[in-house]
């Protein structure tokens, strides 16, 4: 969750009233969020540079600070501005504001034109105008703490979404949105004094700026860098990474422009949106937003920001089925309104009709709008009830197994592992030696990494791939694992379908076959499956029940050495391998020791005292 600090003394000025710490505690409580901790400025360098003899942290403010945790998904709350918005109108002490766009007529909407190049390295560029802005030092420091904690939380450290603000006094439309070769680009960025081509811009930060060189992998590789130009040609920022000295907002700035550019087209509206709603109230017209014109690649003109509410219709049944109450639909309009969402009961009295702000993106579905009704009648208020439906929970029968399991295993010396339900392809098959058969493995349709391009069919490829990561681990090591495997399946509605595995490796200076085939033997064990060549009288009787015993097989596959694997049987059925791994194997996850390996199917032996099969997945 995000932590937001805020001064103390300036909440409670723009909350009209002051509480004491354990009264504000309540307050946050109540509205769903949480008082994390009071400190000072002074305090948290005192934290900081804890030890060092030459601190001098006396120019430090004494000034309260509230650090209070905010859920991800509330961006409108990221700010002072914000949260006091959010808490005054669940005080009732003022209504929720009606944003809305500047009154244009006979006048010229600013305008950003996009370029097609664009599209190779950052399409998309939505764009604002706030007019009037009385900015204060703290007004400006909370403008730019939400754009930083934006680009934290939504923005995805600026690689879905990055934001542009301009002092618009000294700049001048229409705007370009270009991409271009770094070279080609020259200015002279914030904070700097000198002018640099983007290309030398990118390796000064990398050596200079701990805060910037994380962003520059986002665009340093590409053919051509993201750029915004206005019509003097002069360059208002280099995104994601800076803006412009030329246009740098301050104290004085009265007139701002705000750009954002994106990967993802609806990130970037909900940035826009987030930023002129809190930001918007400073203005000369108080929530009124002027608009800008923006012209794509494809000549399409687009207005931004776009202020529209969104309307849901939510039963009123399904809100008090939820919560246990039964409220009426006017008494949930009246709660949601607290919760800054405009809300009017139907006619029948069975709906609700709500209409969503630009500033509650976090509303998708009727399970919001519940939560919301249940926050605003207060949980402490909801009355508790023992359910009219007797149940009892139990684990899931192959959970329980796989537990015991994992207990046997690690008193038998192994170290459990958990590793990636997804692998690359040459991972799964290339590297083991296997041919891709088409119809055994789930494939990625759009991969983000060549890391993640199937799901894993084997668990082994994980084991080997620890192997080779710890090999200047003491030998010997012995690892195992209990996970699921994906294999595609026809019978399935989805095409796929889970498998549960157990996958064991000893890795020593000789092969020591006997450890793993040991752990086989005491695996069956635990199970009370008994070996099929065994005569005992007691063990007859448990393969009679269970239909068979187990055995191995000597068998061949690629993974493994030649003359040194098995496959284990039960009922008839293949259900596991085991053997020494192929040295090309290894040596294609850089492992440089032998290696003993098994792999087994585990739900065929979910079963219960009367030998019966027991399912292995929820009903």
């Amino acid at each position: 969750m995000p932590v937001v600090g805020v001064n103390r003394d300036k909440l409670f000025e723009a909350l009209g009233q002051t509480y004491t710490e354990e009264q504000f505690e309540e307050l946050c409580f109540e509205y769903g969020i949480e008082l994390d901790d009071a400190t000072s400025e002074k305090e948290m360098m005192r934290k900081e540079l804890a030890g060092s003899a030459t601190a001098d942290i006396s120019g430090a403010s004494e000034e309260i600070i509230y650090k209070i945790d905010i859920p991800a998904n509330r961006y409108d709350m990221l700010c002072l501005e914000g949260i006091a918005r959010a808490l005054n109108v669940f005080r009732g002490r003022e209504a929720p504001p009606q944003y809305r766009l500047a009154d244009m007529g006979g006048k010229q909407l600013h305008r950003m034109v996009v370029k097609p190049e664009t599209a190779l390295v950052r399409p998309f560029v939505v764009c604002a105008v706030l007019r009037g802005v009385a900015f204060d030092a703290t007004r400006y420091a909370s403008f730019i703490d939400l754009q930083d904690k934006l680009h934290q939380n939504l923005c995805r450290q600026r690689t879905l979404v990055a934001i542009g603000t301009h002092d618009l006094a000294t700049i001048r439309g229409p705007f370009t949105y270009e991409a271009l070769p770094p070279e080609d680009i020259s200015f002279v960025p914030l904070k700097q004094t000198a002018e640099f081509n983007a290309r030398d811009l990118m390796q000064h930060y990398q050596a200079n700026d701990m805060k910037l060189k994380k962003f520059v992998p986002i665009i340093q590789n590409s053919l051509v860098y993201p750029v915004i130009y206005d019509a003097d040609r002069r360059v208002l920022s280099l995104p994601p990474i800076i803006n412009g000295a030329h246009s740098a907002i301050s104290l004085n700035t009265r007139d701002v422009f705000i750009e954002c550019t994106a990967t993802d087209p609806t990130k970037a509206k909900i940035v826009l949106n987030t930023v002129v709603a809190m930001f918007s109230q400073y203005c000369e017209r108080p929530f009124e937003v002027e608009p800008v014109e923006v012209v794509d690649a494809f000549g399409q003109t687009h207005v931004y920001p776009q202020l529209d509410t969104r309307q849901m219709e939510v039963d009123a049944a399904y809100i008090n089925g939820c919560i246990g109450l039964d409220l009426p639909a006017d008494k949930m309009a009246a709660l949601l309104s607290k919760m800054q969402l405009t809300a009017q009961a139907s006619a029948d009295g069975s709906r609700v009709s709500v209409h969503v702000p630009i500033t509650r993106s976090d509303v998708l579905h009727a399970c919001d709008v519940m939560e919301d009704v249940a926050i605003a009648y207060g949980f402490s208020n909801l009355v508790t009830s023992v359910p009219k439906t007797v149940t009892v929970g139990r684990e899931l029968p192959l959970n329980q197994l796989c537990e015991l399991l994992r207990g046997e295993c690690a008193m038998a010396g192994f170290t459990e592992i958990l590793t990636w339900a997804l692998c690359s392809h040459a991972e799964n098959f290339e590297q083991l030696r296997r041919l891709d058969d088409g119809a055994t493995a789930a494939c990625i349709g759009n991969p983000a990494t060549a890391e993640f391009e199937v799901c894993r069919t084997s668990l082994l490829p994980g084991a080997l791939k620890t192997l080779g990561a710890n090999r200047d681990a003491p030998l010997p090591v012995r690892l195992f694992e209990v996970s699921d495997v994906i294999l595609l399946s026809e019978a399935k509605g989805c095409g796929a379908a889970n498998s549960r595995r157990l996958v064991a490796v000893h890795c020593d200076r000789a092969a020591s076959f006997e450890v793993i085939h040991g752990l086989l033997n005491r695996v069956m064990e635990v199970l009370a499956v008994p070996y099929t060549g065994d005569s005992d009288p007691e063990l007859e009787r448990l393969k009679a029940g269970l239909g068979g015993g187990y055995e191995w097989r000597a068998d061949d596959s690629p993974t493994f050495f030649p003359g040194r694997h098995a496959s284990v049987h039960f009922r008839g059925q293949r259900v596991g391998e085991f053997g020494i791994i192929h040295p090309d194997v290894l040596a294609a996850f850089d492992i440089v020791n032998p290696v003993a390996a098994l792999e087994l199917d585990v739900e065929p032996f979910c079963f219960d005292q009367h030998f019966k099969q027991l399912t292995t997945q929820i009903l």
